[in-house]
């Protein structure tokens, strides 16, 4: 007889019997084995309760917790403005480009002159405002680019670094976007 066959009717054998009257097994360690009834029947069930049972496992299911149960911290608002910053600098790229090449099919002009003849005829304060929208996610996405260049050199990666270099570049960011917004 093979090992795995021996070794199989052994387990079947102790397998049948209560562990507590087991000689092999002591019952301080009969007492915390697992025993799986026998008696267990399968149905067949139709696609409908099925589903039914999926949707009432899930319900019991606990809830992860959401990001409102952790403390805010300046790295990930730092990573999600870094990320929406992005977003906004390459749509817009996208979106200039794309007038660009539709604009003389529609009778636009969307050439330099024109663009700046537009924002000359501006009102001073509505100038203040396209500059600022324009400066803000320019500048912080570049600086944070920049931070992010320094930790690929293995450097500011301690959490003292991390935080020294994130109030820098908005320190850097607020000063840069208001000096572009109301001085150039």
């Amino acid at each position: 007889m093979s090992l795995s066959r021996s070794a199989f009717r052994t387990a079947t054998k102790l397998s049948t019997r209560t562990p507590a009257t087991s000689l092999l097994i002591p019952r301080a360690v009969a007492s915390s084995i697992q025993t799986r009834s026998t008696a267990t029947s399968t149905s067949n069930t139709t696609s409908a309760e099925a589903y039914s049972l999926l949707v009432a496992q899930r319900k019991a299911r606990p809830i992860a917790p959401h990001l409102s149960i952790y403390q805010p911290q300046l790295t990930w608002y730092m990573s999600s403005a870094n990320r929406v910053t992005g977003v906004m600098l390459a749509g817009s790229v996208y979106l200039f480009g794309i007038s660009y090449a539709v604009a003389p099919l529609v009778g636009l002009h969307v050439e330099s002159a024109s663009i700046a003849a537009a924002f000359a005829a501006l009102p001073v304060a509505a100038k203040f405002v396209v500059k600022g929208t324009l400066a803000l996610p320019f500048v912080f996405h570049s600086l944070n680019g920049l931070r992010h260049l320094t930790w690929d050199t293995a450097r500011e990666l301690t959490l003292k670094g991390v935080y020294r270099t994130g109030y820098a570049v908005l320190a850097v960011t607020a000063v840069s976007s208001v000096y572009l917004t109301f001085f150039t």
